[in-house]
């Protein structure tokens, strides 16, 4: 049998001409975000303020299987996709394990990660919807750099709100976003009403995606032909994710080779709901099994210490709520933490899953976490990004699991995007600067005392 190359490539043709939407096969549909003020079921028309109307209807749909990527959406995918599926066969033979590990690498664009995969998508709605620009919030920065170039694309303004401590350790990333014609501005700020009441409440706070996300909405529902975009959480977003998926099973399948485990870094689920979306297809449809790993960081561990329930998708209490696995909306990672998975609570979607038992999680310290991306760099040749490194720490792991048991299973990891950006965190972490900041029971009691009565 001739050896698997390196990298699995698809042929243009093989972009997927569909986003697949995971919930027409869930038993247990996501719950309903709702209005803070009824606490009924949000509505289409109650949105509209916030969000285009055609992202609206895919946000509301469980029961649509398929949803039809537009003609123009593909045009832009073919500028970097098909992404590779990589084997990584030098990490394997460093760690000598029998395990045969892929990663699929969503680095090859400017933006330098997946996030491009959803920001061309809901840029090209807001267009077609006739409006001026876009607001948003980034952590580390890629979503906001793939949104200003999306914006760039459609001649649309961008406004980007930017998570301080990112927006001061990361201002290349802030550069690439300007170059596109995107303002960024460091979050919160005294730009907006919430800004400065989170800044009153917290004096010197170096943010969080929750406080961006507070200011982006505000300023979309009070700016005249603006409306906000997200870059993950949300229902739409992990739909259009879903192109990764759709083509590592598709690469998969061209070299006769199924997955055991799907290991994948989680933040909001942007990243984690695409890779795993058709695998997560059959196993709810009883097709094939799969061991799926949502891997998070310790210092804001949703997953693995959070509570599933109901809560603002923001710091500053006005976005509806969400059932999800949260740590409350004032929950503020400690400033030091190095990568971009910062939000205080996880997808509808994935929350759901991870509570029916479907998938599992797991947390790391970041300096473990850059451990394996130093391995993976040196064995690999690309140096990755501090949200894709927590994949790779947990699939390393699963590899050596393998080599303790003598099995050889196929294990499958999402690499979102390249570190080249994250120079002053790799930085922290070589001179023995980096710290591991693991938040206490109390802290995580104290952020969930707050949680919203929903009943």
């Amino acid at each position: 049998m001739a050896k698997i190359p390196y990298k699995i490539y698809l042929d243009e043709k093989e972009i997927p001409r569909s986003w697949y939407n995971v919930r027409a096969d869930m038993k247990n549909k996501p719950a309903p975000l709702l209005n803070p003020g009824t606490l009924q079921p949000m509505k289409a028309e109650e949105l509209e303020g916030v969000f285009c109307k055609e992202l609206i209807a895919q946000e509301l749909d469980n029961d649509t299987a398929f949803f039809k990527i537009p003609d123009e959406i593909v045009e832009f995918y073919k500028m970097y996709r098909p992404s590779p599926l990589m084997r990584a066969y030098r990490l394997e033979k460093k760690l000598g394990t029998p395990a045969k590990i892929y990663y699929k690498f969503e680095g090859n664009n400017t933006s330098g990660s997946h996030k491009l995969n959803s920001a061309i998508a809901q840029a090209y709605y807001a267009k077609k919807q006739g409006l001026k620009g876009v607001t948003t919030e980034t952590g580390a920065g890629q979503w906001g750099t793939a949104l200003s170039m999306a914006c760039a694309y459609f001649d649309l303004d961008c406004k980007v709100y930017m998570v301080k401590v990112s927006y001061e350790q990361k201002p290349f990333r802030r550069e690439v976003m300007r170059t596109y014609g995107a303002s960024v501005t460091p979050s919160p700020s005294m730009e907006t009403e919430v800004g400065k009441r989170i800044l009153a409440e917290h004096p010197g706070t170096t943010g969080s995606l929750g406080c961006a996300i507070s200011e982006a909405v505000e300023v979309a529902t009070t700016s005249e032909g603006y409306r906000y975009v997200l870059g993950s959480v949300l229902n739409q977003v992990l739909l259009h994710q879903s192109v990764i998926g759709l083509e590592t099973k598709a690469a998969l399948d061209k070299i006769g080779e199924k997955a055991d485990i799907i290991v994948g870094c989680a933040g909001g689920g942007s990243n984690l709901g695409g890779l795993i979306a058709p695998f997560m297809g059959e196993k709810l449809r009883g097709e094939n099994d799969y061991k799926i790993i949502a891997v998070e960081p310790s210092s804001c561990p949703s997953f693995t210490r959070g509570k599933f329930a109901y809560d603002f998708c923001d710091t500053g209490m006005i976005c509806p709520l969400a059932k999800m696995y949260t740590l409350g909306s004032g929950f503020i990672p400690a400033p030091n933490h190095a990568g971009g998975l910062r939000f205080h609570g996880m997808s509808t979607i994935l929350s759901q899953l991870y509570h029916d038992g479907y998938m599992e999680a797991t947390s790391y310290k970041q300096t473990d976490v850059f451990e394996a991306a130093e391995l993976f760099a040196r064995t690999e040749g690309i140096l990755p990004a501090p949200e894709s490194s927590h994949a790779i720490k947990g699939a390393i792991d699963e590899a050596l699991k393998c080599k303790e048991a003598g099995e050889e299973k196929t294990i499958v990891f999402g690499l979102t995007g390249t570190g080249y950006f994250d120079m002053v965190a790799y930085e922290s972490f070589h001179d023995g600067k980096m710290s591991d900041h693991i938040p206490t029971d109390e802290e995580i009691s104290q952020s969930l005392a707050k949680l919203p009565k929903s009943e």
